[in-house]
Parts: C-alpha cells; sequence; structure tokens
C-alpha cells in the first residue's frame, strides 16, 4: 500500500493518514499503524549543563531549567550524582535562585501588591507570597548550608594567602641569618668591621 499524506475522506468525516495509508479508527488505537520515531540524540554535557545551570539560577526550578537545556530531568539529576563538581555548581546556582527570590519578596512587600479593581476588564497578576514564604523556609537550610561553605572557600583562600606572606617573611629571615655578620642586608658593611 503506498504512503498517504493527505487525511482521507469517509463520508463528510476526515480521517488522518497514518504512516502506512490506512486511518486510524478511534475505537481500535492498537490497529492503527505508527510512523518510526525519529531519535532524538542527547546534547552533551558540555553543551547542556550551562544553559542548565543558568536557567536554574534564575528560577530555582529544575524541570524548567532541564527543558530549557533539553534534557530530562533525570538526566540532570543523574549527571548531579555522578558528577561532583556539578553538583557544587548546582547547589550554587540554587543558593542564587533563592537569594533572587528572596529579593523579590522583599520587593513585593516594600512596594505592595497591585489589586484589580472591582469592574475592571483586565486584572493584574496576583503572586501568593504565602507559598513563597513556605518554599523559603523549606529551603533556607540548604541555602544557609551554601553560604557557610562558600564562606568557608574565602576563608580557606584568605588563609592560604595568609600562610605564602608567612612563609615569604621566614625565607627573608633565614637569607638574612646566613648571611656573614658584618653584612647587613643593603650589602653595607656594618660599623664594627669598619677600617679607619
Amino acid at each position: 500500500m503506498e504512503h498517504r499524506d493527505e487525511p482521507i475522506r469517509i463520508g463528510l468525516h476526515r480521517l488522518p493518514a497514518t504512516f502506512s495509508g490506512k486511518p486510524c479508527m478511534a475505537d481500535k488505537p492498537k490497529s492503527c499503524p505508527r510512523a518510526p520515531v525519529a531519535v532524538r540524540q542527547k546534547p552533551s554535557f558540555a553543551k547542556w549543563s550551562k544553559s542548565f545551570l543558568s536557567e536554574l539560577a534564575a528560577t530555582s526550578n529544575v524541570t524548567a531549567s532541564a527543558r530549557k537545556a533539553g534534557v530530562t530531568t533525570a538526566t540532570a539529576y543523574d549527571a548531579r550524582r555522578a558528577n561532583p563538581e556539578f553538583n557544587r555548581a548546582w547547589q550554587r546556582a540554587l543558593c542564587e535562585g533563592y537569594d533572587h527570590l528572596e529579593m523579590e519578596l522583599l520587593h513585593r512587600l516594600r512596594t505592595g501588591e497591585v489589586k484589580p479593581v472591582a469592574g475592571a476588564k483586565r486584572g493584574t497578576r496576583a503572586f501568593d507570597n504565602a507559598t513563597a514564604f513556605r518554599l523559603l523556609a523549606a529551603h533556607r537550610d540548604s541555602a544557609a548550608r551554601q553560604r557557610a561553605i562558600q564562606s568557608n572557600e574565602d576563608a580557606e583562600k584568605i588563609v592560604l594567602a595568609i600562610n605564602a606572606k608567612l612563609e615569604g617573611m621566614r625565607r627573608r629571615m633565614l637569607a638574612a641569618a646566613s648571611e656573614p655578620q658584618g653584612v647587613t642586608i643593603a650589602g653595607q658593611v656594618s660599623d664594627e668591621r669598619r677600617e679607619p
């Protein structure tokens, strides 16, 4: 049987043409032959992870972030479990997203919400602050934990810088101690060894 691209007319009704050209009967869905499904290749981790993390930081929504990146949520969660660096980036993105949400809530609380006027043809979007506060409360611990980790990383950098500075001072002191006794660091002869 030949392939048909047009719907098949039966009386006054049109039935969609299927892959084989046979009409698909609604009462017998298993009898309808199906067109082969095109296999979609997954984008590489390097391609989708950047988009995913960017969207996650903006929305704090894993499903929306996965959709934007072109992967399933299962793929994203699998990558998070398998890749510690991606897991850390995920946590940083979520922390950033919750910071955005917190700032947005503070803005709404300070400026108030615009309510629809009775009899108006168009209303404005209303936000559910109670739900947003519950969301913040639920994730307060993880956001605080991530901030502590980030502060700890900053503290580690400071400690490393201090240790490097101390090591430089120690080397200079050892170099000065190993010089002959009558010579100063500047290379001048001290008063004790000067000849008249």
